[in-house]
């Protein structure tokens, strides 16, 4: 039953659910075996459905108006964009205790990016730029308005603003909060101006996929939508580094301004990690705070 469900949904969707939605919604593919994929994320749960496809499952509220956004957006993009992204092809509804949509969608082959599977990290620093330039170029009429369903990537980071500076109280003498409130209020002030654009809005390793050496394909479109790009220039602080933060910055391209507004969306997503796990994993709060030593220095050297 839902209401034995944890509130993040996660407890209670396992194969089984998956079995017992597919049969009873799409009976034609009830026979196909319902698996686990090694590499889960936490706002879906996925599972593979044979060989070729997979089922993804919402683990909350707030995750569920993906569902509907992809599959009305994901093939209008996927023809100009140029590496694979996923395919929908189904919509499932709530059912056998199971409380929201979610969808059947393609199986992609690839393993989630990482340095030791990349060939050459600033050729796929480049290939991922070239992804970024070509979802801004799509026809960006009538797509969803950056707001609550891209939990605000696309909009302005101001949205943020409390929880950042609060974030930045709890890690007085931690960080340099000096330095960090100078790259936040930088952002706030670097206000987005241009015609909205397509972004993607979490373009991160987890959500690339690498294929002999090279970018494959772009997954979880959950929060995409059309306003500002600045969010998905994130990964030049979070993955690349040196000559592939250089090669990604050269092939983006974008303005002074955006870049200060990514420094802003970068520093956030590091500031509330961080004061997580600051006492609770060192390891997670090490990556954390290169990358906000990373924005930092950025900042400094843009002057």
């Amino acid at each position: 039953m839902v209401e034995s469900m944890h509130a993040d949904g996660r407890a209670g969707i396992d194969a089984a659910l998956v079995r017992r939605l597919v049969a009873a919604q799409f009976p034609q593919w009830s026979a196909l075996p319902v698996t686990p994929v090694e590499v889960d994320g936490w706002d879906n749960r996925t599972y593979r459905l044979g060989d070729e496809m997979t089922a993804r499952l919402p683990t909350a509220a707030g995750y569920v108006p993906a569902v509907d956004k992809e599959h009305r957006w994901l093939p209008v993009l996927a023809p100009s964009l140029p590496v694979a992204v996923p395919v929908p092809l189904a919509k499932g509804a709530p059912g056998e205790g199971y409380r929201f949509s979610w969808s059947i969608r393609r199986w992609l082959d690839g393993e989630t990016a990482s340095p030791d599977r990349i060939g050459d990290l600033s050729e796929f620093a480049v290939s991922v730029a070239g992804f970024v330039r070509a979802l801004q170029r799509v026809d960006a009429t009538g797509g969803p308005a950056a707001g609550a369903h891209s939990f605000h990537r696309g909009a302005s980071p101001a949205h943020y603003d409390d929880e950042t500076r609060r974030t930045l109280a709890a890690l007085d003498g931690r960080v340099d909060t000096a330095r960090a409130s100078a790259v936040w209020d930088a952002a706030l002030r670097a206000a987005w101006s241009g015609p909205p654009v397509w972004f993607h809005g979490d373009i991160a390793s987890g959500n690339l996929l690498v294929r002999d050496g090279k970018l494959a394909a772009v997954i979880d479109f959950g929060t995409s939508g059309v306003g500002d790009p600045a969010c998905d220039l994130v990964i030049a602080w979070t993955m690349f580094s040196g000559e592939s933060r250089e090669a990604f910055r050269g092939a983006v391209g974008q303005e002074p301004a955006t870049w200060a507004r990514a420094r802003g969306w970068a520093l956030w997503k590091a500031l509330i990690t961080l004061v997580r796990d600051i006492d609770e994993n060192e390891e997670r709060a090490a990556v954390n705070r290169r990358v906000i030593d990373e924005v930092l220095a950025d900042h400094d050297r843009a002057g």
